[in-house]
């Protein structure tokens, strides 16, 4: 398909509500720290896989662990801005395009590049409070803390708000999230194949028949796309922003 017919489309839409996947992080240059290298290494470095660190038991029982693991793995990849196609992805949202953004990483990079309207299915690094009195933290108080971030007034730890493994996403966020793929007539998936976690949870919802899928590599459950482009995202959202003049 060409970039004018796919931009016809959207344009032509009441509502396009995109699923933003894990090439996109991946454009960004942020590494994948459960796979390859970068997963041996941290094994390597604190003795635990990054799945035993960062589930909700290990934070329960070794707090400055985790804390440790997440400032120096999790927080650092902040110093790298978003990539280019979260940044042409909130134009074509400023420009009346896309409607609403949907993604499972913690990261904060829709919001960062510019995006309004974004469901954080598994929450934010940006968002932080105390379990008991509910204040709210920026993540630089968790950045720079330098053993377990305690709470200035309750003196017990301060809780990022993200979807732990063996947490259960918070109900309220994926009815928005359904909600928001129900009433599209469009549906961009970006970055992901259908079988994904992130389409597996949402993909049923959608009752339109134009699910268009833009991912670089190739998968057998691509058959269930109404339209499918073998590009990467950052590329072609670059050509359609382009096209739009």
């Amino acid at each position: 398909m060409s970039e004018g017919n796919l931009l016809k489309i959207l344009k032509e839409s009441r509502y396009t509500t995109a699923l933003s996947g894990f090439a996109m992080l991946l454009e960004s240059g942020y590494p994948s720290i459960r796979d390859g290298d970068v997963s041996y290494d941290i094994e390597q470095k604190y003795g635990y896989s990054m799945e035993e660190m960062f589930s909700s038991a290990f934070y329960s029982t070794r707090k400055e662990q985790f804390y440790e693991f997440y400032r120096n793995e999790m927080l650092s990849r902040l110093e790298t801005p978003p990539g280019k196609g979260f940044v042409e992805m909130a134009e074509l949202e400023r420009r009346g395009l896309i409607q609403c953004i949907i993604t499972r990483r913690i990261y904060g990079l829709p919001q960062r590049a510019g995006c309004q309207n974004v469901i954080n299915l598994h929450g934010s690094v940006y968002d932080n409070f105390c379990p008991h009195c509910g204040r709210k933290y920026p993540m630089e108080f968790i950045r720079d803390s330098v053993r377990v971030p305690l709470c200035e007034d309750c003196k017990i730890p301060v809780r990022p708000r993200v979807c732990l493994f063996g947490e259960m996403v918070d109900n309220s966020v994926i009815t928005r999230a359904a909600e928001e793929i129900q009433k599209a007539d469009v549906l961009l998936v970006l970055g992901s194949h259908l079988n994904s976690y992130l389409c597996s949870q949402l993909i049923n919802y959608y009752e339109g028949d134009k699910l268009i899928l833009v991912n670089e590599t190739p998968h057998h459950a691509e058959r269930f796309a109404d339209i499918v482009v073998h590009q990467r995202v950052d590329d072609l959202l670059e050509q359609l922003r382009r096209e739009l003049g």
